[in-house]
């Protein structure tokens, strides 16, 4: 055999596979041979939980981590009474932190005795929580028992608007948005849902339309609210209103302001933005004025972490019109798959993220919901991912050390491969992603999540008749004392 012959047979071979590799290039899609970078405009990116995870080794001490977990095992975690109530002690493994929740269960003791109060709750979550899911049926739980009308604040625009179920938005393509997921500096602070959006008044109107939705009670929009920024400049908005319009100006002069778009119920409303380009836009209200209400904040691709970049001016102006009673911070979706075991990064960035929400909400109680469970592939068989277990007692962990209420969705679900399961069940409760829950399994996250609060809340209402009873007896008491002295007294 020619061996120089087969060299160039072969050279000659690469050389026409070479230039027709050029060739081809110029007209195949540009997807396959982009030399571009990846845009990322529908890629939602935590740009603090990238930071932290990249300052962080990702290194694990397995010994140390064991050896954590032995001591907070061991530890009996025993309350300091408030207002005369104090919940029975609990262990680490058991942790529910039902005695940080006291101001909570007190706003409901006394919407109990008084309907006409009001309780409100502000539900700030992931994707998990992304179309109004697992949050729709908290609140509609909270408003069976203790009434209220109404889905709460609505950012301007959302990922979820046209899956919602809850409530109807349409918005025009021309707002500008700016998320605490990617952005550090907004042109305004974020508003208490993470979001600032402005009309981009150009040759076409910057609008938004909402129109009451399906479930129960959620059926009729009550007293519609805007609120918006300051600026140095006015604006108007036109309301329609089936057939009339009414035409209202923005008088930005405050950090936070209001404008009410009638009283009483509508089904639907269109909102025009004329020449308020220049006015941050938070987002609308929608409550009847009594009972629970309780917004969602769901962010996909959140970790929490973001929030501690709220500016508390801004969120203590939010609370003095909607008053919050109770935060829940629902996250861990977006912070399992960073390749490590140990969160103490994640941790401290928390800690951050709750002192942020006492500064912001003062007196608020907060509860803390933990990661699901999460299925991966392990040797071609599917089974809970690694990071799942650690990451759920980093939470129970910062949620003890920041005196938070702890809900464990993961033990809550079923624990150990609980995600298989609700995957695989027929009907199915959660989705092939063996990540996120689907409508099913969220209505039924949602009433497990109800069913602990209130499980707490009922334990509270004992406690309290139980101070209250002891109290009297303790007055009845001083007054027989009282008594007695008053008589002897007499007869001297």
């Amino acid at each position: 055999m020619n061996t120089k012959s087969y060299f160039f047979q072969s050279f000659a071979i690469v050389a026409l596979a070479l230039v027709a590799f050029i060739g081809f290039k110029q007209i195949l899609p540009d997807k396959i041979f982009s030399e571009s970078k990846l845009d990322s405009k529908n890629i939602l990116i935590d740009s603090l939980l990238l930071e932290s995870v990249a300052e962080d080794s990702l290194s694990l001490d397995e010994d140390s981590l064991a050896k954590s977990e032995r001591l907070l095992n061991q530890q009996k975690i025993v309350y300091d009474e408030a207002g005369g109530i104090e919940f029975p002690a609990e262990t680490f493994e058991n942790y529910k932190g039902y005695q940080y929740l006291i101001h909570f269960y007190e706003r409901l003791y006394q919407l109990e005795k008084n309907p006409q109060s009001k309780v409100r709750i502000a539900y700030y979550g992931d994707s998990m929580t992304d179309g109004d899911l697992i949050v729709q049926d908290v609140r509609m739980n909270y408003q069976e028992r203790f009434g209220g009308n109404g889905v709460g604040f609505v950012s301007i625009t959302s990922e979820s608007a046209a899956s919602r179920g809850s409530i109807k938005g349409q918005y025009s393509k021309n707002w500008k948005t700016q998320s605490y997921l990617n952005v550090k500096k907004p042109i305004s602070p974020f508003g208490v849902n993470g979001h600032v959006f402005f009309a981009n008044n150009g040759a076409n109107t910057t609008w938004i339309q909402f129109e009451a939705g399906l479930n129960k009670f959620s059926t009729s929009l009550d007293n519609p609210t805007l609120f918006y920024g300051r600026s140095s400049r006015t604006g108007n908005v036109n309301f329609i209103i089936g057939k009339d319009t009414l035409r209202k100006t923005l008088s930005p002069n405050n950090i936070v302001n209001t404008l009410k778009v009638s009283s009483g119920s509508l089904k639907a409303f269109k909102a025009n933005f004329i020449h308020a380009d220049s006015i941050p836009i938070y987002g609308f209200n929608f409550d009847n004025g009594s009972g629970v209400h309780v917004d969602n904040f769901s962010q996909r691709g959140n970790s929490g972490l973001p929030i501690s970049m709220f500016n508390a001016d801004v969120m203590q102006a939010f609370n003095n019109s909607l008053k919050y009673d109770l935060v829940i911070l629902h996250y861990g979706t977006n912070v399992l798959n960073y390749g490590t075991k140990n969160y103490s990064w994640y941790e401290k960035g928390m800690t951050k993220t709750v002192n942020k929400i006492k500064e912001s909400f003062p007196g608020v109680s907060i509860l803390i919901v933990s990661t699901a469970d999460k299925s991966t592939k392990y040797d071609l068989e599917m089974k809970t991912d690694s990071a799942v277990v650690p990451l759920m007692k980093a939470q129970k962990h910062y949620a003890l050390e920041t005196e938070s209420g702890f809900v464990n969705l993961y033990t809550l679900m079923g624990g150990d491969g609980s995600m298989i399961k609700w995957v695989d069940e027929a009907p199915a409760k959660a989705n092939k992603d063996y990540t996120h829950f689907n409508q099913r399994g969220a209505k039924a996250i949602g009433n497990l999540l109800y069913e602990q609060l209130n499980k707490g809340y009922e334990e509270y209402k004992k406690l309290r008749e139980k101070r209250d009873a002891e109290g009297s007896k303790r007055k009845a008491v001083r007054k027989e004392k009282a008594d007695s002295v008053s008589v002897t007294n007499d007869s001297l």
